[in-house]
């Protein structure tokens, strides 16, 4: 079914000087894409877009998981939301041996995905003009969980994949399909509640108060204090410049840092020189990415304890030695542990300049498998993503955040901005944007060829324990046999697999044009209006 209005293309790079979003689905790209056409501006169309993608991906978000945005002006201010639940006060690491990762058990965490929707609402009509209400934009979402919609390819997929779990998870069976029409009339409802009374009665509302009763009558810790005491927050982002283009990406407890990591790792090789769809291009990567990833077990909630400065992780001096530490002919070995997590990035850009991204996230596929009672809504299992090393910064505790995967980037070139981007993916997330990035920057791709490249993902994944090196096989068989020369273990997996995420990418030239497209992994692409 082709979207009405604007120009949408999955396949190439759309283009425009009036605005652009882009989405995993085309119907979240139309919703965002309706709002710009009628005057808004990014961060609406961003929220018109995730509302519906929360009823769309059911799979990936919703409005029982959380958000994590970036957000930059037109003057090339940039800001980040961290819209992510803490842990219940019931929740603590003494008492357990193994954090559970699906079940009423895993519901350790608060939602934050609503209050994020008005905080950048409230930000939009303060700072930016925006006219529009939270009732107003949500209007898409309640229409298609009325209506219902087509089970999307990516939803067929998750479905079909959890066969052998789905039938345990409470609440689940009767909401949710693998093929045909997929309605949800329940979560409907509880959309119609917050257009009606406000974000705040999905934390102390009587929308609230169902909610923690069919979290608790399934076996859930949270209360409806930790709901009340959930917030989205502000806080200022990490940077770094990468050839004359500065990245910004969100910091701790988020593994933004990690990204601009290897990007910085990658600043002292000269990876323009080489040819994007070498062995040796793919191995300065790889390795990049590993040097990084040393750090990431530093990083947790801020709130809880000195979890290192993002200046020392960013320190130009260390990414030299990280750089200097790689081995030209030979791979290091991988020793991280896999972390798990499915999300959806969504992002636009006004008429204006400004522009808008997020990444929303219920963790796992299908989360936790929980829904809370009769609202319709899927919870999320990001407590999964704890630690129970009592050394560890993102140790277990009530209160806390998690560590995050979720990590949009928004980039800045001579201060105007310049690129915005994000993939779904968990640990594959910096290995997906670093690729993006030197394709973007260091070799001038535009959107859709960056994204249809070969893309690799280093480590285990749920359908395979090994840790090596998943490379798509449209690389080549030379590409694989010169990097197994060099001592990775490389596994194919197809090309443009579910595994290589699904990343977007808005790219505005110096003249104002927008070049946009979203994965062809995914369902869905960009509009332009």
């Amino acid at each position: 079914m082709e979207p009405a209005g604007g120009e949408m293309t999955d396949k190439s790079t759309a283009t425009s000087r009036k605005g652009m979003v882009v989405a995993p689905h085309w119907q979240a790209s139309e919703a965002g894409a309706d709002v710009l056409k009628r005057g808004g501006n990014a961060i609406e169309a961003v929220i018109a877009a995730g509302a519906a993608l929360s009823v769309l991906y059911p799979h990936f978000c919703g409005l029982g998981g959380d958000a994590v945005w970036m957000i930059g002006d037109a003057s090339g201010k940039v800001s980040c939301l961290l819209g992510i639940g803490q842990a219940a006060e019931a929740a603590g690491a003494a008492d357990i041996h193994e954090i559970p990762v699906r079940g009423p058990a895993s519901t350790l965490t608060t939602a934050c995905l609503v209050d994020s929707w008005q905080r950048l609402i409230d930000l939009s009509s303060s700072h930016w003009g925006g006219r529009e209400k939270l009732g107003s934009l949500l209007e898409p979402a309640i229409a298609l969980a009325h209506e219902g919609f087509d089970v999307s390819p990516s939803q067929r997929f998750w479905f079909d994949f959890r066969a052998g779990e789905r039938e345990t998870w409470p609440g689940f069976v009767p909401l949710f399909v693998g093929q045909g029409i997929q309605r949800q009339p329940e979560l409907a409802r509880t959309l119609e509640a917050i257009a009606r009374e406000g974000a705040r009665t999905f934390y102390e509302g009587e929308l609230a108060a169902r909610i923690v009763r069919g979290l608790t009558d399934a076996g859930s810790p949270l209360t409806s204090a930790d709901l009340a005491a959930t917030q989205a927050r502000f806080a200022e982002p990490a940077s770094l410049d990468y050839r004359g283009v500065t990245l910004f990406a969100p910091p701790p407890p988020t593994q933004g840092t990690t990204t601009l990591g290897i990007m910085g790792v990658l600043g002292h090789h000269p990876m323009p020189d080489k040819d994007p769809a070498s062995a040796g291009y793919y191995h300065f990567l790889v390795e990049a990415v590993k040097q990084a990833f040393l750090d990431r077990h530093r990083l947790g909630d801020p709130d809880f304890g000195d979890v290192g400065p993002m200046a020392a992780m960013l320190d130009p001096a260390r990414l030299a030695v990280k750089a200097s530490a790689i081995d030209v002919g030979k791979a290091m070995d991988w020793p991280h542990v896999y972390r798990h997590g499915d999300t959806s990035f969504l992002a636009a850009v006004d008429a204006e300049g400004r522009s808008a991204c997020v990444l929303q996230s219920i963790y796992f596929d299908w989360g936790s498998g929980v829904v809370a009672g009769d609202t319709g809504i899927l919870w999320q299992n990001r407590g999964a993503a704890f630690s129970l090393d009592p050394q560890s910064p993102n140790r277990l505790a009530p209160g806390k955040r998690p560590f995050y995967t979720l990590n949009p980037g928004l980039a800045l070139k001579d201060g105007r901005p310049h690129l915005v981007y994000g993939t779904q993916g968990a640990d594959g997330q910096p290995q997906t944007l670093s690729l993006l990035l030197s394709l973007l920057i260091d070799h001038g791709l535009d959107p859709a060829e960056a994204l249809a490249r070969p893309r690799f993902l280093l480590g285990k994944t749920f359908s395979d324990s090994r840790d090596s090196l998943k490379l798509e096989e449209n690389a080549g068989e030379a590409v694989f046999t010169a990097l197994q020369a060099l001592g990775h273990t490389v596994s194919p997996i197809g090309a443009l697999s579910p595994l290589g995420g699904q990343a977007g990418v808005i790219r505005i030239d110096d003249d104002g044009t927008m070049h946009g497209a979203h994965d062809p992994r995914s369902d869905g692409g960009a509009i332009a209006l």
